[in-house]
């Protein structure tokens, strides 16, 4: 068995500001909804880089001293793809959207008013709980996906 395999990097950042946090309205047809900021991981580059550029071509905003809180894993036809999860309460700029979607500032407890991605709030136990550091999608005996949080 290869030890090696094909693997897509990308990243996520939960930027909160008090009890608010900073969502963007998905307009790409894959995975609607309002869902966190990020993206991929650009070759030789470092991780941590690749999330503070990510985020600010993303929202305008400078994040300070993101942390690695997890992972977001699955398997794709082409290999895995691994999605490092990060936190950040310190921030510069001025708030901006992209052509990846608007950004808002919602309230913690209006998640349940607005139509996030799917799997959402799994997602964000990852950010949220000591105990849990990995979101891992698995495909069923059904070929469908479940959640699986670790």
């Amino acid at each position: 068995m290869a030890r090696i395999e094909p693997i897509e990097l990308a990243n996520l950042c939960l930027i909160s500001d008090g009890d608010r946090i900073l969502l963007q309205n998905r307009v790409k047809r894959d995975w609607q909804g309002y869902a966190l900021p990020g993206g991929h991981v650009e070759p030789e580059e470092s991780i941590v880089e690749a999330v503070i550029r990510e985020i600010y071509e993303e929202t305008g905003l400078t994040i300070i001293s993101p942390k690695l809180c997890g992972v977001k894993q699955f398997q794709t036809e082409a290999g895995r793809y691994l999605v490092f999860l990060f936190k950040a309460d310190r921030f510069t700029g001025e708030l901006s959207s992209s052509d990846e979607g608007e950004m808002h500032w919602i309230k913690r407890s209006e998640l349940a008013s607005i139509p996030t991605v799917p799997d959402f709030a799994e997602l964000l136990a990852v950010f949220d709980r000591e105990d849990l550091t990995e979101f891992l999608y698995e495909k069923t005996p059904e070929n469908d996906w479940s959640v699986r949080l670790l």
